[in-house]
């Protein structure tokens, strides 16, 4: 328990740091929205890319661990999806509520945990892990956000203008710039690694301090609650229940890959759809609340995996 505390106590203070410059410090509303857009425009696409330059064939070729991880994801996503809709939400917000049930913080928490709790060969696991949640599900759900929304004209009118808002996305583009630059085996230069992690090092506090400046400015609806307890359940407690199923019973992963796969499936939820959701105007009471949430019983649930697993 302590090791889970000790990732997610950073996580509670930055949130409790935005919640107080909002009530103390004079932050408005559009000091919220500025802050989101230098995450989404400039610090995440820097961390998605250079995420994507390190990835290697080797790494590639995991395809139990990765059929495994991205299972669970999309099992997962499916279900958070459905729920929404079942309760009348549009397919741009179910959309969101299907990123919060799939979405594990493995860049902020998963990489020190499994390190701490398998050692340095479990980084690879964390890694790729990290690429399908920050990446792969990330873009298909802005891809089913941009369809959505642009779904009122013709259907020529709405692939045009989905593929113009996509190709204009830094949250694509970076993400395929790094994954050639990866697979190339290109050796980036020393000074664009180093502003790249500069820049990208600052997209989950900024997110993260955003939540708390949301939860300060706005009211989570008595509506909210129960789709906040939904997906929290999903993440904490359906998500990695579904990846153990696919690692130990469906697919064929080295036990190492296959806990790691578990553990880190098991993770909170990230600051990444907060960045989305309040980006689009969409769930962003039910995604903050989620992530905070999600934290705080995290530290119960993932110290019982830990035990387990370890």
């Amino acid at each position: 328990m302590q090791a889970v505390l000790n990732a997610a106590l950073p996580i509670f203070a930055l949130i409790l740091t935005g919640f107080l410059c909002a009530r103390f410090g004079g932050f408005d509303r559009s000091a919220t929205d500025n802050l989101n857009r230098f995450a989404v425009y400039l610090a995440l696409p820097a961390l998605m890319f250079l995420a994507m330059s390190k990835i290697t064939p080797d790494q590639v070729r995991q395809f139990g661990f990765a059929l495994t991880f991205a299972g669970g994801i999309a099992v997962t996503f499916a279900i958070g999806f459905g729920l929404s809709r079942v309760r009348g939400r549009a397919v741009a917000n179910s959309s969101i509520e299907g990123l919060d049930a799939g979405y594990s913080n493995v860049g902020f928490m998963g990489i020190p945990l499994c390190l701490l709790v398998f050692g340095q060969a479990s980084v690879p696991a964390a890694i790729i892990a990290t690429l399908f949640t920050a990446c792969v599900l990330f873009l298909f759900a802005v891809v089913l956000i941009e369809i959505d929304l642009h779904k009122g004209a013709s259907l020529i009118r709405t692939v045009g203008k989905v593929s113009l808002s996509l190709v204009r996305n830094p949250l694509l583009i970076a993400p395929i710039a790094g994954l050639l630059v990866g697979l190339s085996g290109i050796m980036l230069p020393g000074p664009l690694t180093s502003f790249a992690s500069l820049l990208g090092g600052a997209a989950s506090p900024c997110a993260l301090v955003c939540i708390g400046l949301f939860l300060a400015q706005e009211r989570v609806v008595s509506g909210d609650a129960a789709s906040i307890g939904a997906l929290v359940v999903l993440k904490l407690l359906v998500q990695p229940a579904v990846t153990a199923l696919f690692a130990f019973y469906v697919f064929d992963v080295p036990s190492l890959w296959a806990r790691s796969a578990v553990l880190l499936s098991a993770l909170p939820i990230g600051s990444g759809p907060f960045t989305i959701a309040k980006l689009y105007g969409l769930e962003a009471g039910v995604t903050s609340g989620a992530i905070l949430i999600s934290h705080v019983f995290s530290v119960l649930t993932v110290s019982l995996l830990v035990a387990w697993l370890a």
